[in-house]
């Protein structure tokens, strides 16, 4: 079996460094996609460079998408509403995770296809992972923000997601699927194409590095991403983000209803500094720890 891992980019060069150097040894090819297009649906310069990475070079498959989806609401001169904003972003991102299956024409039906964000890394040396027979994985993973030790620790993150390729439907149907494995009796997954009962859910199953990154780039990155109407609603400055980074507290609370934004965008919970072995063997390294201080605690 060989396994492809697929992931999209914006402009996240160290995360991009990161998940190549310790998923080398494991994967076949690297699928890369960007979008012209960030998720608001401003136009944007490509920012990744394939000479950049020379070690992986042979193994990158990079996508370029140059289009809008299908029935793309619009800004509407100013006046279009945060739901009808919310909906084109999920178009543009759907399309970036479909624009991958391009690269993967020639891959065998018992290959598995790994899709996950930029900053979500699975973790492919774990026992249950290389033990699973299941052909639909789902990696949960430990959720760290800011730097690579401070670990965010009242949910896990389900975050990559594998399937064989005789199972794949689509690259947004597996980004889609829910992070449960449901009982054989629940009838309803007969009928469902995001509810399953024969998928495992990889319990060390890997990293989610998220905003790792100045306040500048952070702002840059949620002024674009999914949920930017929701951001821009916050009200949250740059100078508010950089506080958080240096109280080590997070900004966005996971379990407040999505409508409240003041709620929503601002949480007061403090990250938790980690022992180095939880960490990817490569970060683990003392060589690797000071070439990236900047991103330790």
């Amino acid at each position: 079996m060989k396994i492809y891992d697929c992931t999209t980019f914006y402009s996240e060069h160290l995360m991009m460094d990161i998940r190549f150097n310790v998923l080398n040894d494991f994967v076949e090819k690297f699928i890369v996609c960007e979008s012209t297009f960030s998720h608001s649906g401003k136009k944007k310069k490509l920012n990744f460079d394939i000479n950049n990475y020379p070690k992986f070079k042979d193994k990158i498959s990079y996508i370029v998408i140059d289009e809008e989806p299908p029935n793309i609401i619009g800004d509407k001169d100013g006046l279009a509403k945060p739901f009808e904003k919310r909906s084109d972003s999920l178009k543009r991102i759907e399309l970036s995770y479909d624009y991958m299956i391009k690269a993967l024409s020639d891959v065998n039906d018992d290959d598995l296809i790994i899709l996950s964000d930029n900053d979500e890394i699975p973790n492919l040396d774990s026992k249950q992972f290389k033990n699973s027979k299941k052909n639909i994985l789902i990696f949960k993973q430990l959720f760290f923000y800011y730097k690579f030790n401070l670990l965010y620790d009242l949910i896990p993150w389900y975050g990559s997601k594998a399937v064989k390729k005789k199972k794949l439907l689509s690259m947004s149907w597996l980004r889609n699927l829910k992070n449960k494995r449901y009982p054989y009796w629940r009838l309803d997954t007969i009928f469902s194409k995001n509810k399953y009962i024969n998928l495992e859910i990889i319990n060390d199953g890997g990293w989610h590095f998220t905003n790792l990154m100045s306040a500048e780039k952070m702002y840059e990155k949620y002024s674009n991403f999914g949920h930017h109407d929701e951001f821009k609603l916050s009200g949250l400055t740059v100078d508010d983000l950089q506080k958080k980074i240096d109280d080590k507290e997070m900004f966005f609370n996971h379990f407040a209803d999505k409508e409240k934004y003041k709620e929503r965008w601002n949480f007061d919970y403090k990250l938790k500094k980690i022992n180095n072995d939880k960490l990817p063997t490569y970060l683990q390294s003392e060589e690797i720890q000071k070439k990236l201080n900047l991103w330790f605690d």
